[in-house]
């Protein structure tokens, strides 16, 4: 089988950057509007506000779990990294769980059940959680898991 890349959704950094621009624009015309002999430091407040989906864009980036061959591997973080490395034959369990606005979107919440100390991973805002859930069930060995 080829390998599964999983990531988090996108959607929701999409639709903060939207909203920052939306706000950008409303600000920079009242500035040059209504402000226009205000103060120069409210400019900076643009800049501000486009760098909260600029930070959640680059956590999407640094965040995945990949299925290759009898593993799963989940790597996490910018400057300082984790990485966990689950047989896949350890999986008891892989549940899905969905707030109203993640249904709303297609995106949900997806709990590993591993054997062992460790024994939850948890991927945040994955598009299609359930397909996801299914495929990574269908990749467990047969007989493991129980």
């Amino acid at each position: 089988m080829p390998d599964l890349t999983i990531l988090p959704t996108a959607k929701f950094i999409k639709m903060g950057a939207v909203l920052a621009a939306i706000v950008v624009v409303g600000l920079e015309v009242l500035y040059w509007t209504q402000w226009n002999d205000g103060p120069r430091w409210v400019m900076a407040l643009p800049v501000l506000l486009m760098l909260w989906p600029a930070v959640r864009y680059f956590r999407r980036q640094y965040t995945k779990a990949t299925i290759t061959g009898d593993r799963l591997r989940y790597d996490a973080g910018i400057a300082s990294r984790t990485t966990r490395n689950i047989q896949l034959s350890k999986i008891q369990d892989v549940r899905v769980d969905q707030r109203m606005t993640q249904r709303l979107f297609g995106v949900g919440n997806i709990h590993i059940e591993t054997a062992g100390e460790s024994s939850r991973l948890t991927l945040f805002n994955v598009d299609k959680p359930q397909e996801l859930a299914d495929e990574i069930m269908s990749r467990v060995p047969k007989g493991a898991g129980l």
